[in-house]
């Protein structure tokens, strides 16, 4: 049977393609588990506030480690009940419909990868929770149903993700916005925060954005595999995988089967938890946060599924791909634990900013945050860390405040492309080897390095 254009073209490599094959090649030998990942950062973090932090004595280093492993529990299991949530929405009939005829549209793997970027990107601007969940789901859809090297396709799905931070729930913007937050150290500095309008809606946070949005689903149809070396996903075990499986029923007609099948009781907790969020919206002026995000995920599921038994199946069904963020997260907040308290991520900014002038500082605080991101990859986290120096620098030097607070955002969402610890809810989700995407994910590094840096040097306006 005659190949169609389009699989003419995707099986015709190009120089790009053979490129990033290099790079698919050398991270499926040489890129270890995510967890030994974490892993060796820890001994690397550790060794580094050992040289050059100026409270690095050993004793202040284990001390920090065992403190910072306890310290991310809260985010850990924000991030575990979010994809378990998520991904129990998306089992639900109506949302399974609605993502089938979404991955329908994509009707060969050129247009799967365009689709899956700038549904990924889309979802992400506007939460960053939220695009996670939906960039992974929507590539299991299009799996299903479309031929295709997965790699290559949930690279795509997590590629979306760096334009996380400069959106709508950037946890950096949002606390320069919120008048009082701890976090919101513009404010501390000069007695003022910074809007939205200063730094999310700016030239040079949107027209970035911009062109990721049009040059990332382009450049990505570059590079596809050859059939050789494509390694589809299995679309059997990902139906099998997404299927409804119901809990064992009780005895037909007694009180506890009743109660297990009453309707009501999801409606009436619905109505409750709608009600919070409401409430809580209107408290902190509609801004959405990850508990939000949660909570509405939650109350979805609940409804769409309408009875209890079915929601506690689809929960069941969704728990098994927690595993690895459980036992990865409590590893990078003890690395955290190590940079901040031990002083190394200052230590770090300041070498940067020594050299910095007003109009270069906030593309040196970008360099910086590149580097601070690999070993505090959370953002309000890494916040803490960078913000007290970079913020006093840019008041001393005169340069901007809002592109230097950017900049901080935009070097730990390009950094997060090569940096697993939010990789892994796509990961799990998807059901796929870190390894296999990361090869991809080095083609969305350079290009968001470069676009972002560009901006930040071009189009961030002098003070």
């Amino acid at each position: 049977m005659p190949l169609s254009k389009v699989e003419r073209e995707v099986k015709k490599q190009s120089l790009l393609g053979r490129v990033t094959a290099v790079f698919v090649y050398l991270f499926e030998k040489l890129m270890p588990d995510p967890f030994v990942f974490a892993v060796l950062l820890t001994f690397a973090g550790a060794l580094l506030a050992w040289k050059f932090a100026p409270n690095g004595s050993p004793v202040s280093i284990l001390a920090a480690w065992y403190s910072g492993v306890f310290g991310l529990f809260t985010f850990a299991f924000q991030m575990v009940i979010m994809l378990v949530a998520g991904y129990a929405l998306a089992t639900s009939p109506l949302v399974h419909r609605g993502l089938a005829k979404l991955a329908s549209y994509a009707t060969n793997p050129l247009s799967a990868i365009s689709l899956t970027i700038v549904v990924g990107m889309v979802a992400s601007w506007l939460n960053w929770g939220l695009g996670l969940v939906t960039a992974a789901l929507i590539a299991r859809e299009i799996a299903k149903r479309v031929r295709m090297d997965f790699g290559w396709l949930v690279a795509a799905a997590y590629s979306g993700f760096v334009i996380s931070t400069e959106g709508l729930s950037g946890s950096i913007a949002l606390s320069q916005a919120t008048h009082g937050s701890a976090l919101n150290i513009v404010e501390k500095i000069t007695g003022h925060g910074l809007p939205l309008s200063q730094t999310v809606f700016t030239r040079f946070n949107l027209i970035p954005i911009a062109v990721l949005f049009f040059v990332l689903p382009v450049v990505f149809r570059f590079l596809a595999p050859t059939e050789a070396n494509t390694v589809a996903a299995d679309p059997d075990r990902l139906r099998a995988e997404d299927a409804h499986k119901p809990v064992a029923e009780k005895a037909e007609g007694t009180p506890a089967a009743r109660l297990d099948n009453a309707w009501p009781l999801n409606l009436l907790l619905v109505l409750f938890g709608l009600s919070a969020i409401f409430f809580e919206l209107k408290r902190n002026a509609g801004a959405v946060d990850l508990n939000s995000v949660i909570m509405t995920l939650l109350m979805a599921g609940l409804l769409l599924h309408w009875t209890p038994s079915a929601y506690i199946a689809a929960i069941k069904n969704a728990a098994r791909i927690t595993g690895p963020l459980i036992l990865q997260y409590p590893l990078y907040g003890g690395l955290m634990g190590i940079i901040t308290t031990t002083g190394l991520a200052g230590v770090l900014s300041k070498l940067f900013i020594r050299y910095s002038t007003a109009h270069t500082l906030p593309f040196f605080t970008y360099l910086t945050s590149l580097v601070i991101t690999l070993f505090v990859p959370s953002g309000g986290g890494h916040w803490a860390v960078q913000g007290p120096f970079a913020i006093p620098a840019a008041r001393d030097l005169h340069a901007s405040f809002a592109g230097t607070t950017m900049a901080v955002a935009m070097g730990e969402s390009v950094a997060n492309m090569l940096q697993p610890f939010f990789a892994l809810p796509i990961l799990a989700i998807a059901g796929i080897k870190m390894r296999r995407m990361m090869g991809f994910m080095v083609v969305t590094f350079f290009i968001s390095l470069v676009v972002f840096g560009a901006s930040l040097l071009l189009l961030v306006p002098a003070p």
